[in-house]
């Protein structure tokens, strides 16, 4: 990042320098036929270590954050639901429980290296009968039309390249009186909480990845990548388009992270 530009500046000039062929990946542009190669770059790299960073960089908080999508959630014993982005299984795990031996969990995540990192520590901990893995693309999910109960996607949605096309996917997998619950990084809702986050994001964490997980990149892309991810009324918005109903958002942490629900009827 230079000297004279903010996080919010490079975020609007990324945008602004969009086009119909181009996508952002963190704060620079590139072809949307990229992407995915290179955000799978980041996570082949973070994998083993996205455990103890997650609990590093989120002093522990992202379980609370975690803890609250389930409570919101819904599941019950017998359910059929889908972690869509599920990296090492830390909801698929809770739902397991949860759904019990008449239901069944999906671990779905398009890039392997997190799929087995997610499936080994599930199976240490004995959880095998009723969780599925599957290498997924999240814009085009391999399932049958109205087939889960619930679908939850933390910490992924903005890693996709077309959301939109996500969002519509997730609809047609849902059955109907089904429901969506996406937690994501999202805007602070003040100015003072925003420059703390921005300082934090820009000028720690990637020393941080570079001291813990030997990577300081893909935790500098991972900072720009929550930079360039819709506002919180802007992702409403999108799960209405897609013909989610009853569209709404709780702020976590100022609105550090916000948890979307919308509900297919």
């Amino acid at each position: 990042m230079s000297d004279n530009q903010t996080p919010a500046t490079q975020a609007d000039s990324a945008i602004d320098n969009a086009t119909e062929h181009t996508t952002h990946f963190g704060f620079k542009q590139v072809d949307k036929g990229q992407k995915a190669s290179l955000v799978a770059n980041v996570f082949d790299s973070v994998a083993a270590k996205y455990d103890v960073m997650n609990d590093l960089m989120s002093m522990g908080v992202h379980r609370l954050w975690k803890r609250f999508t389930i409570d919101c959630s819904g599941v019950r014993a017998g359910n059929k639901v889908l972690d869509i982005a599920g990296g090492t299984g830390d909801l698929t795990a809770k739902f397991s429980r949860l759904v019990g031996p008449t239901g069944r969990v999906t671990l779905a995540d398009i890039n392997l290296s997190m799929l087995k990192v997610g499936r080994d520590k599930l199976r240490d901990r004995g959880l095998v009968s009723n969780i599925d893995y599957v290498q997924a693309d999240a814009e085009a999910l391999p399932f049958p039309d109205n087939h889960f109960d619930v679908v939850t996607m933390a910490f992924g949605l903005r890693n996709v390249t077309e959301k939109q096309n996500a969002l519509n996917s997730i609809f047609r997998v849902l059955k109907p009186g089904g429901r969506l619950l996406v937690l994501e990084f999202s805007k602070p809702t003040s100015e003072q909480l925003s420059k703390l986050y921005d300082m934090y994001s820009f000028h720690i964490l990637p020393k941080m990845g570079q001291l813990v997980a030997n990577d300081a990149e893909s935790y500098q892309y991972l900072a720009e990548s929550i930079r360039m991810h819709p506002d919180q009324e802007t992702l409403k918005d999108m799960f209405e388009q897609a013909g989610f109903e009853q569209c709404d958002y709780q702020n976590l942490t100022g609105g550090i992270v916000a948890l979307h629900r919308g509900y297919k009827f």
